[in-house]
């Protein structure tokens, strides 16, 4: 008999945590989060997603053992702003029996209905910075920091309950010795002297804060019109320069200012902190700590995490003002290999981005849906 328990204390949420840990604990290819990191993202204290959404955290239990968990999420601000009468559901692993997928989402369907909500949609998480999306290809590519991990089973679950692709993402990579700069190095002079254009490139993190509020309002602008964006808030913006700004190599954020100073477009890179988290296994104490930092100062892999271009620039070649800034950067750290986090299929803007670039798809993920 499968039963389902709401989560609430602080232990039921570490186990909440933890069950993906023993799901995915002889799996190579799952990255595993910070545990204390996982846990406040549930915090509504610390949480600032959770000032506008309502999240419920369930685990599905079998014999006194848990066998499964997912959120249910309603972000207020897409039912009340976009008119989205959409149930998220997020965080979600089970083992593969069916009827523990049947009963989690029941809980989806429930919240849904509990509000009069039409839709239910997941895995996806509070906002558009959260991960997003169970895996359909590429079980076998290591995952990374920005996506989770999926057993192969989850699709055909939902599938089999009802529940159809609502969006479609891909992953890529491609090895950075196969970039050829000519073309970009060549455009790049050209459209900083025709555009009046420049670079703002920075050494601390401390030069980078004034200019992240800013950084935010370009990617509200710029990614306004893909379906069910919800703009950062202020709250999430200052909660983003406390916690991860500083976790970001300044010399992998890059500015793009017009002449009057205002930004046109902005590209975060990070370092590949996959292997650091694998060795972390969860734990920042005593050596997780070590091996992010290595990650950090050492990784020959890079991950691009966000980039925005105004759209009255988008097809002005401002991107290869980017790459070259980025190229000199990679050049002179070694770097080897560079990964793209997921991408809406129907972003064309974006994939059109890399046409040059000689990238592999490597993962497919969706979103899954249902009218209830």
């Amino acid at each position: 008999m499968i039963t389902i328990k709401e989560a609430k204390t602080q232990k039921e949420i570490k186990d909440f945590v933890l069950f993906s840990f023993e799901l995915f604990k002889d799996n190579s290819n799952w990255i595993p989060p910070l545990i204390s990191e996982e846990m406040e993202t549930f915090d509504a204290k610390k949480n600032p997603s959770l000032l506008k959404a309502e999240c419920h955290l369930f685990l599905a239990y079998k014999e006194n053992k848990i066998v499964g968990k997912l959120a249910t999420i309603i972000n207020w601000d897409e039912v009340n702003l976009l008119g989205k009468q959409k149930v998220r559901f997020g965080w979600f692993d089970a083992i593969d029996d069916i009827e523990v997928t049947r009963a989690l989402l029941s809980k989806v369907e429930e919240l849904g209905k509990k509000h009069g909500l039409t839709q239910m949609e997941g895995p996806i998480g509070f906002s558009n910075l959260d991960k997003v999306g169970a895996l359909t290809e590429g079980f076998e590519e290591k995952g990374n920091m920005i996506t989770w991990y999926s057993k192969p089973y989850y699709k055909e679950h939902f599938k089999q309950l009802g529940l159809s692709v609502e969006k479609e993402y891909q992953e890529s990579v491609f090895s950075f010795f196969d970039v050829n700069p000519e073309p970009f190095l060549r455009a790049s002079k050209m459209i900083q002297d025709r555009y009046k254009l420049k670079t703002l490139n920075f050494k601390l993190t401390s030069e980078i804060m004034p200019y992240v509020d800013q950084m935010f309002e370009l990617f509200n602008e710029t990614y306004a019109k893909l379906q069910s964006f919800v703009a950062v808030s202020q709250e999430q913006i200052d909660y983003i320069k406390k916690k991860h700004i500083s976790f970001i190599n300044p010399e992998y954020i890059k500015f793009i200012m017009d002449e009057n100073n205002r930004m046109i477009a902005f590209t975060i890179v990070m370092p590949n902190f996959a292997d650091a988290l694998q060795k972390a296994n969860g734990k920042l104490f005593p050596l997780g700590w070590w091996h992010l930092l290595q990650a950090k100062k050492n990784s020959k892999e890079v991950v691009f995490y966000l980039i925005g271009v105004l759209p009255e620039y988008q097809n002005k070649g401002v991107t290869a003002i980017i790459f070259e800034e980025y190229y000199k950067v990679f050049k002179s750290k070694n770097i080897t290999t560079c990964i793209r986090t997921p991408e809406l299929e129907e972003n064309h803007a974006m994939h059109n981005l890399w046409k040059n670039f000689n990238s592999r798809i490597n993962k497919r993920r969706c979103t899954f849906s249902k009218n209830i």
